[in-house]
């Protein structure tokens, strides 16, 4: 029974992240409605672990479920993103002062998978494993709903980092906001260490609003 349900599992998960995949790649484009049947055939998968995908995209606001007519891919907007990207910086730091200050084992182990971080080359595989590096760094926190709160923001900011990066190349990143948290903990400075994680998941907003600013300008003007 539950090796069944952790296939279950890993198949929603698949079809999940192939559905946001085609999102994000711009083969399903935004406003268009969704065919359940043909795009469960595109995937090789029954309409539920589907409809389950699809589901969790609309929680996370990639598509848009209207009573009676369907899913729709929902569009990138400004308000969207600057709503939606303004609340990781509020969560995350009172998830660290929870959390406490961490041992070295693992401050060791943060900044061995932040040098992985480093090594990769590819974005997409980057903005992975920076998610996978704040997750560890607040995962003793003992809210759990308040981890939770930040895993759906984190998913919900996702697509837009995620088409930004097919843009742009992200790999070239100017500084290393989680090396300035590391030195904060290691000096045992929990508050110093909570201002530079707000810093650090603050200093993108910018660059990718005005470029989203650019994108969507640039659709409008093409499509008047």
């Amino acid at each position: 029974m539950q090796s069944d349900q952790l296939a279950r599992t890993n198949l929603n998960d698949a079809v999940e992240a192939a559905v946001r995949e085609m999102i994000v790649d711009g083969v399903l484009e935004a406003g268009a409605r969704l065919n359940e049947v043909h795009l469960a055939e595109r995937l090789g998968v029954s309409r539920t672990p589907l409809r389950e995908a699809l589901n969790r995209l609309a929680a996370e606001g990639a598509v848009e479920a209207r009573p009676r007519f369907g899913y729709f891919v929902a569009p990138l907007t400004l308000e969207d993103f600057e709503h939606s990207y303004d609340i990781r910086p509020v969560l995350d730091p009172e998830a660290l002062r929870m959390a406490g200050l961490p041992p070295p084992t693992r401050i060791e182990a943060l900044e061995h998978l932040n040098a992985e971080l480093w090594r990769t080359k590819s974005a997409v595989a980057r903005i992975a494993l920076d998610d996978a590096w704040h997750l560890a760094l607040i995962d003793h926190c003992p809210n759990r709903v308040l981890l939770g709160l930040i895993r759906t923001m984190m998913v919900r900011t996702r697509r837009y980092e995620l088409v930004w990066a097919r843009a742009h190349d992200a790999s070239a990143v100017v500084e290393d906001g989680h090396a300035r948290i590391l030195n904060e903990l290691r000096s045992d400075n929990l508050a110093g260490a909570c201002a530079a994680l707000r810093d650090n998941l603050s200093c993108a907003k910018p660059t990718i609003a005005a470029w989203l600013k650019a994108r969507i300008s640039g659709e409008d003007g093409a499509s008047s």
